[in-house]
């Protein structure tokens, strides 16, 4: 069946007839001559206009309107809707409402008409207002009103709208007893969710027969702004009818969180295992997911897929590309898409800023924001937030400052708090304090908690103990608990200055309420996957291997938390869990190893210390005593040597051990015997 489906879709796309088909007929438009318009009766007007408002260039049929009003002809209700009609398709929202407004009897045709326009013009108040005029006058609004009261309600910015329009709407729907159709409750749905209102729209969703793949994308929607992924997931699931819309709404939601970026990219693959083909609007979300992971390579693939679809010499994928090499650390890539683009927009040129800023060469994105202000491309508040960032890591107090003064006096932009706490950064980070806080005290607006957090690491840096603890309480004021890093940086300033009491004073006031900071991480990078590593003090050391190449060997110490696997390959179906490891048998490679080093003893190495771990664990877990097995101690009791390296062509040597004793979570991807990458 989806293959039918998908290949009625490709037939219905790639063959000219079909698509012409498809396609609703449209009448040749000319301007009507004067012959024809002093033939012209009432009886002949409504399907005069009619063929012009069917036609390509509806705006010929005005000259009718002004054949009416010069011969002084009166028209009926029938051809002034006709005429309404024929101003709204051409775009002529004035003479419309002046056709309405001189109309002897308004219909409820003519309202609607007259409502939509004003909606689909962005006239969100003066279609309240109509809608206002036709219950005043007796008109029961029907289904098509409602719904375009509701479309309205979601584009409103500054009209005064009842308080839970869409709700009020929804009672006016069930009392005067509304005939449903998939329109009026797709908008409504659609209004729920856009007002937050997720679990109403779901009870809407519910009760509807049939569930429309537009309605359906209006909940994944709702349910992913909320973080409702499970019930996002279950919607796509029962969405029978899939387009490429409903596939982007899921790759958009997930492409926003770190932690399901990468189901993003598998439904991104999935989408065009069905063959539908991706859009701007699909490459964008991906894009993003990959610069959340770091995930460099997948870019590279997504990029060539740009390429294939030529769709890499739009600005907006140029500029999403730039990004995501510059989160990676590829700024050298960033510069490659940067200078390939043939157009550039301010957002092209804030990213390469950005990117350049926090990569360590401030000194290139000062010099590319010059060249942006000579190409009299306006910046814009990213644009001045990269600049500053770059002056501040550069130390260029002037060049900042002068940079932030611009904002208002060159380009009429009003400095965020961002901006502010960026300068406060950069003076602070120069050593100059005392300017950093007579500039935050002489802010027009209070300073928020940024701002200060900015000037508590400067004093943390330059280690002025008084000025840090006026910031950290001006901060602890703002945000108690939200902001554990102060208290911790506040706590070294002080140690580092000596001042133990205080300090104890400090930890036992974060203890009281309940206040810790999570431990930092760092991501790694190795040939088959990312990995995150919970400690900074321990690494990943790589070593080079004759027939392997460079390897990572993950040390007892290191706790390693996760692997993201877009970057590696998947793992083999149907991969033994239990191979020579599995067995409490010496491997072949082992024991070959074994036999060719000098006596035949094993080489003792990180197996022996495995194994001791796991035998410390399994005694703990007994309450006997831990016994402390020596390095190279010799084979296991089942005949197993330690710490055989061995070279791992095949899929026998797998982990599936989790040793807590020796903080080491082992991964499937690495060989269980010697630490190798399992192919």
């Amino acid at each position: 069946m989806r293959n039918g489906r998908s290949s009625s879709l490709r037939s219905l796309v790639f063959s000219s007839r079909s698509y012409s088909r498809s396609l609703p007929e449209r009448t040749p438009s000319f301007p009507p001559t004067q012959e024809l318009l002093s033939r012209a009766s009432p009886d002949s007007l409504p399907s005069a206009l009619q063929r012009y408002i069917n036609s390509d260039n509806p705006s010929h049929g005005q000259k009718i309107h002004a054949h009416i009003l010069k011969t002084g002809l009166n028209p009926n209700t029938n051809v002034s809707i006709k005429l309404l009609i024929l101003h709204l398709k051409s775009g002529c929202l004035g003479y419309a409402r002046a056709v309405f407004d001189e109309m002897p009897q308004r219909t409820l045709s003519a309202f609607n008409y007259m409502i939509g326009g004003c909606v689909k013009r962005g006239k969100v108040g003066e279609s309240f207002e109509l809608v206002r005029r036709m219950v005043s006058v007796g008109e029961r609004p029907d289904g098509y009103t409602f719904s375009m009261i509701l479309k309205a309600s979601t584009q409103a910015q500054d009209a005064e709208l009842p308080y839970k329009i869409t709700g009020v709407v929804h009672a006016q729907i069930l009392r005067l007893d509304t005939e449903s159709d998939d329109v009026l409750y797709t908008a409504l749905v659609d209004s729920y969710v856009k007002h937050g209102k997720v679990g109403y729209a779901r009870a809407v969703f519910d009760t509807m027969l049939e569930q429309n793949v537009v309605c359906s994308t209006s909940m994944i929607t709702g349910y992913m702004n909320q973080g409702s992924f499970e019930d996002a997931e279950e919607i796509f699931r029962k969405t029978i009818e899939k387009d490429a819309v409903v596939f982007n709404a899921m790759i958009e939601g997930y492409s926003k969180s770190s932690e399901f970026a990468k189901r993003s990219l598998e439904i991104y693959i999935e989408m065009q295992r069905l063959e539908f083909r991706p859009n701007i609007s699909t490459f964008a979300s991906v894009i993003g997911s990959c610069s959340l992971m770091a995930a460099y390579e997948v870019g590279q693939q997504i990029q060539s897929q740009l390429v294939k679809t030529g769709l890499i010499l739009d600005v907006k994928m140029g500029s999403a590309l730039i990004d995501m090499y510059s989160k990676c650390g590829k700024v050298e890539d960033a510069c490659r898409v940067f200078e390939c683009m043939p157009n550039r927009n301010v957002f092209t040129w804030s990213s390469m800023i950005d990117g350049y800023g926090k990569n360590g060469d401030p000194h290139k994105a000062l010099v590319l924001f010059s060249a942006m202000c000579e190409q009299r491309i306006e910046p814009n508040s990213v644009t001045f937030l990269g600049a500053l960032s770059a002056c501040a890591h550069a130390g260029l107090v002037a060049k900042g400052h002068e940079i932030f003064l611009s904002m208002k006096r060159d380009y009429s932009l009003k400095p965020g708090m961002e901006h502010y706490a960026c300068m406060v950064d950069l003076l602070g980070r120069a050593g100059s304090l005392n300017w950093a806080w007579e500039f935050a005290m002489k802010m027009p607006e209070k300073p928020n908690s940024d701002v200060w957090a900015a000037l508590l690491s400067s004093c943390r840096l330059h280690g002025d103990t008084e000025m840090a603890s006026v910031a950290a309480n001006e901060l602890f004021k703002l945000n108690a608990e939200g902001r554990p890093g102060a208290y911790v940086a506040l706590s070294n300033t002080l140690a580092h200055a000596g001042k133990w009491d205080s300090v104890t004073e400090l930890r036992k006031l974060m203890r009281a309420r309940g206040i810790s900071k999570d431990t930092a991480c760092s991501w790694v990078e190795a040939n088959y996957g990312m990995f995150e590593v919970s400690d900074m003090v321990f690494f990943l050391k790589l070593f080079m291997d004759e027939a392997y190449g460079m390897m990572p060997i993950v040390r007892h110490h290191c706790v390693v938390l996760s692997a993201v696997g877009a970057l590696s390959p998947a793992p083999a179906v149907g991969r033994p869990r239990e191979g020579w490891a599995g067995r409490g048998r010496a491997s072949p490679d082992a024991a070959r190893l074994a036999s060719s080093r000098p006596g035949g003893r094993p080489r003792p190495g990180r197996r022996a210390l495995a194994k001791g771990g796991e035998a410390s664990l399994t005694a703990r877990r007994r309450g006997e005593a831990s016994p402390s097995p020596r390095r190279g101690a010799g084979p296991t009791p089942g005949g197993r040597p330690y710490g055989g390296r061995g070279n791992c062509p095949n899929s026998n040597h797998v982990f599936s051990v989790t040793d807590k004793s020796l903080q080491l979570v082992q991964r499937e991807r690495i060989c269980r015997n010697c630490f190798y990458p399992s192919p």
